[in-house]
């Protein structure tokens, strides 16, 4: 049970790319490996998984407790868990939930990746100051990517010297092991054509460099595992959308229900499955708005949710929560009628970024606590009527307007939740 985390000093750096041809290698070479993912990721870490064969879970030190953290690093072998942005961004106003929290919270040491493309003597201050910043983030070592030559190589390492840090891969510039983007995150692990190719390739490009016993030499033990509340399942059988349309719900949620003997029951509404027999149905987030004309033609799916909604709860997160409303507006400016649950309009005909943190207070009795969760969407609201669902704040404690809509049973919003608050 060691650790270690892949940071960086600003995002696009490679941490995933190197994350991710780490994991692969060392699963190859035999070493009991898994990855996890700091923040509210939910695509990075499928791509963990397809890489190592090792469930992954989120690790948010912004909106889970210490505890929590703690239960879901701790595991059998090697835990390699990929940074958020740089390593010391967080949440304002005092980067709260940044990837050095995250160091300091499991007291385990930081690799620092640099894209080394465009930099050479340089890259020694940049280190040696990531180094120096905190003295409680214990930098371990560095991984230089994007190296464009031998040269280039050589007079990076010989920068580095006065660091005192090891090199611990050289990673060359490389056109063939690049992922494709979407939004602020990548493609879907499942819509990833040949990946396992890229993966294979990716880690074959570490061999020539990676000293693989010094590396794992650098993991220290993990914290104990401690106790930490759960969040409590909202019935003791669920029917949760499952597909690339509804493919975003966190792993620790349906964990924490099964531990408590809720039986969890996966449907596809891509595949015009109806909903199963349960106590309540979940619409996870996902990408509706890419795949809204199959949505709204798959007529088992939403006779079935409107039928349930007479005498079940169903609740609905981001993308899951607009395909409750009346109409949902595609990128091209065509409207798709949705399953007409609440009262809301939604389009993506002229998008823009909502994103943040958010405390959130459950102004309905489908929720008996207070929650943290976590916004990220491009969708514009055109009309929302009905009932809040919940009392919301920033990430610095603002108040924001309500979030979401409750409509008899019905209930939704555009935040995903992470953890009890």
């Amino acid at each position: 049970m060691t650790g270690l985390i892949i940071a960086a000093p600003a995002s696009g750096a490679g941490k995933t790319t190197v994350t991710l041809a780490l994991l692969r290698l060392l699963s190859r070479q035999g070493v009991k490996i898994r990855g996890a993912k700091s923040g509210p990721d939910y695509i990075d870490p499928r791509f963990h998984e397809a890489a190592c064969a090792a469930p992954c879970p989120n690790l948010d030190a912004w909106a889970m407790s210490p505890a929590r953290l703690r239960n879901l690093a701790a595991g059998d072998g090697t835990l390699i868990i990929e940074g958020a942005m740089g390593l010391f961004d967080g949440a304002p106003p005092d980067n709260r939930g940044s990837v050095a929290d995250l160091a300091r919270i499991l007291n385990l040491p930081v690799v620092l990746v640099v894209d080394a493309a465009r930099m050479a003597g340089s890259v020694a201050p940049l280190v040696a100051g990531f180094a120096a910043h905190d003295p409680k983030v214990r930098l371990a070592g560095v991984i230089l990517n994007n190296v464009g030559s031998d040269r280039h190589e050589a007079m990076l390492r010989r920068a580095l010297l006065a660091t005192n840090l090891p090199v611990l891969v050289a990673l060359w510039r490389s056109p063939d092991i690049k992922l494709p983007s979407r939004h602020l995150g990548l493609v879907q692990a499942g819509e990833t054509n040949d990946l396992e190719a890229f993966l294979d390739q990716a880690a074959h490009a570490l061999l020539a460099t990676f000293d693989r016993d010094r590396f794992l030499s650098l993991a220290t033990p993990l914290p104990p595992a401690q106790f930490a509340p759960r969040i409590t399942p909202p019935a003791q059988v669920i029917a949760i959308a499952r597909d690339p349309a509804f493919a975003f719900a966190y792993p620790h949620v349906l964990d924490d229900w099964r531990a408590q003997g809720a039986e969890l029951k996966f449907f596809s509404p891509l595949a015009n499955e109806p909903a199963p027999e349960a106590g309540f149905i979940y619409l996870p987030g996902g990408y509706p708005e890419l795949h809204a004309g199959r949505i709204a033609a798959a007529s088992n799916f939403m006779q079935s949710i409107k039928n349930a909604s007479h005498t079940i709860n169903i609740y609905g997160e981001c993308g899951g929560y607009m395909v409750l409303g009346n109409g949902l507006t595609d990128a091209n400016g065509t409207r798709h009628a949705m399953a007409g649950l609440l009262r809301l309009e939604t389009s993506f005909e002229h998008p823009r970024l909502h994103l943040g943190y958010r405390q959130l207070t459950p102004l309905t009795g489908l929720f008996s606590t207070a929650f943290n969760g976590h916004e990220f969407h491009y969708a514009t609201t055109l009309s929302a009527k009905g009932d809040a669902l919940f009392k919301a704040r920033d990430a610095e404690g603002q108040a924001l307007p309500d979030m979401g809509l409750a409509e008899g049973r019905v209930s939704g919003s555009f935040a995903h939740l992470i953890d009890r608050a």
